[in-house]
């Protein structure tokens, strides 16, 4: 099976600083976790959730990207992709 992200529901952990988001491989779900801190730069300039969510979504496409190579280097229980990958 292929990792393929048909839910495009998002939500953000203020705690973590991190948005979360679900792809799947067949039936299994795989959690993921972009830090707000790799999303572009221009994000960050109020704090806000609906600040970060919106730049998730406009980074989705290369944001699912990253998660998939992610995915492909092994199987875990979730992946937290930081700045280092999206270089």
């Amino acid at each position: 099976m292929t990792l393929n992200f048909p839910n495009r529901s998002r939500s953000y952990d203020a705690a973590a600083k991190r948005i979360r988001f679900v792809g799947h491989d067949g039936m299994f779900e795989v959690p993921f976790f972009v830090e707000i801190a790799a999303l572009s730069a221009a994000t960050a300039t109020s704090g806000a959730e609906a600040e970060y969510l919106s730049a998730f979504d406009a980074e989705r496409s290369s944001i699912q990207d990253v998660a998939r190579e992610a995915y492909s280097h092994g199987r875990r229980n979730m992946y937290v992709l930081t700045r280092a990958d999206f270089r």
